[in-house]
């Protein structure tokens, strides 16, 4: 295999990056764009071996890293933001490319909050603190200790963005890491560890492993010198690894999939609803968080079905590197069966496609939504993870509260409502790590992250994420004058 490919001109590494060297395997696998199914290149193929390598360099690396001074370790921090900030470009060009999210997203949104994800952890560990209290004289002094190395397993959906949510924190906090990002969009990985290395992190902190699943993820959630692992994807898999770190107690932070409900009550602005509806189909509607299942008073379906296929047929579906492209393309061949399989078993079941229910071109699928859908039907019940909505009607907000918690999963859940008293007694009722009211998608890194139920455990962000990422030490020392009682 090459060492490099070029991509959207821009040059990426192939290779692994471990302990501060590009390192190659003996087998490959080929990364595909979604925009037209070009072969992007050859990417190395970790093995156990190049697991046991990773966490190896991570444990060398981490008691210097550990031992840096808070203010050390947040300098760096702020110079691999300064580094994402002048690659943001490349950055942008080159996940486009890999995994048919919008360039106008990534330029706007998604590689700026990368930056911000390192500056926003790198702020917060200064002022990590917690104040002393007594106990009978003796004080009490609470410490975030680091962890150790820390295995992080990424999605493909937002990879450089959903990697930085965990890399900042976990780095912010004194551990190593080994990032294994997902194979169908490994590239801007590559690119961090570049950005990473120029910015002055020592060798073995920051390690970037590719793979194929569970041939390599195995040999690192499983491995003794882990000492936490984060995961964001699947349930299946994070059962696996929730096995895997059982047998030594490895804590875990898992996010998971959604069916999250967006409920619209007849008070709400129907404008408002339609638009947030519409949003989503965000990112070909690869969105954990997205609100898939609407839930529309009765009184109010008719019209708000009517304003919705208006403006949803007004979409632009293509290319992701066009300024006017409202839709892109899935990410894989696999993720398109998988969303069409489930379209043609709930049309089979009876349901009816207001709008799409039928692929495009290429690996394309057309905005859907879907009616006349039974609430114990798979097309409700089931994570499909592509651009697929049902919508449903209530007639009472008890009933809304019902269907909307009537699933195995709790990450999200929208409201559209003009009645505060309502959104206070409905949010109240909602199984869900996060509710949007009259919102959506609107995310600061110090509130906790995280799902209930089949979505997850654990939170993300601010204090929630050095909990995670610390062992946390309380030290109780006596009252002045123990010193002359040796």
């Amino acid at each position: 295999m090459t060492d490099a490919i070029t991509v959207a001109g821009v040059t990426v590494d192939t290779r692994h990056w471990i302990g501060g060297e590009r390192v190659a395997s003996a087998g490959t696998f080929t990364d595909h764009s979604p925009i037209d199914g070009a072969a992007l290149g050859e990417i190395a193929r970790g093995t156990a071996t190049e697991a046991a390598a990773a966490v190896a360099a991570a444990r060398a690396a981490f008691p210097g890293w550990a031992a840096t001074p808070r203010a050390e370790r947040a300098r760096v921090l702020h110079a691999i933001a300064d580094g994402v900030e002048k690659r943001l470009e490349d950055l942008a060009m080159v996940e486009t490319t890999d995994n048919g999210a919008l360039l106008r997203s990534h330029r706007r949104g998604v590689m700026p909050r990368v930056a911000h994800n390192f500056r926003f952890f790198a702020d917060w560990l200064l002022t990590l603190d917690h104040e002393d209290f007594d106990t009978r004289g003796h004080t009490n002094h609470v410490s975030w200790d680091p962890a150790g190395p820390c295995v992080l397993i990424t999605p493909w959906n937002a990879p450089l963005m959903l990697a930085t949510w965990k890399v900042a924190p976990a780095l912010a906090a004194g551990n190593t890491v080994v990032l294994k990002p997902a194979e169908w969009s490994p590239l801007t990985a590559s690119l961090l560890a570049d950005i990473a290395a120029e910015a002055g992190l020592p060798a073995g902190v920051l390690n970037v492993v590719q793979g194929l699943g569970s041939e390599i993820g195995d040999a690192l959630t499983a491995h003794p010198d882990v000492r936490r692992i984060s995961f964001t994807g699947s349930v299946p898999t994070a059962r696996r690894i929730a096995a895997s770190a059982a047998a030594r107690l490895t804590p875990l932070s898992l996010e998971l999939g959604g069916k999250s409900p967006l409920l619209v009550f007849a008070d709400a602005d129907l404008d408002l609803a339609v638009d947030l509806a519409v949003e989503q189909y965000d990112n070909a509607g690869q969105v954990c968080l997205a609100g898939t299942r609407l839930l529309v008073e009765e009184t109010v379906a008719e019209e708000f079905t009517r304003r919705f296929v208006e403006r949803a047929s007004a979409l632009k579906q293509g290319d992701p590197r066009d300024e006017s492209t409202d839709i892109g393309p899935n990410i894989h061949p696999r993720q398109l069966d998988k969303i069409d399989g489930f379209v043609r078993r709930a049309l089979a079941d009876g349901a009816r496609a207001v709008i799409g229910g039928h692929r495009g071109e290429g690996q394309y699928y057309a905005p859907t939504l879907l009616t006349d859908v039974a609430q114990d039907a798979e097309i409700v019940q089931e994570e499909v993870f592509g651009p697929v909505l049902t919508l449903q009607t209530f007639a009472a907000e008890d009933e809304a509260v019902r269907l909307a918690n009537d699933t195995r999963f709790g990450l999200a859940a929208t409201v559209v409502t003009g009645d505060p008293a309502r959104a206070d007694r409905v949010t109240a009722r909602l199984v869900a790590g996060t509710v949007w009211v009259n919102c959506f998608f609107v995310r600061d890194l110090q509130a906790p992250f995280g799902g209930s139920r089949q979505s997850g455990v654990g939170r993300e962000g601010g204090t929630w994420s050095f909990d995670f990422y610390c062992d946390i030490k309380n030290t109780v020392t006596a009252p002045k004058g123990w010193q002359d009682h040796g």
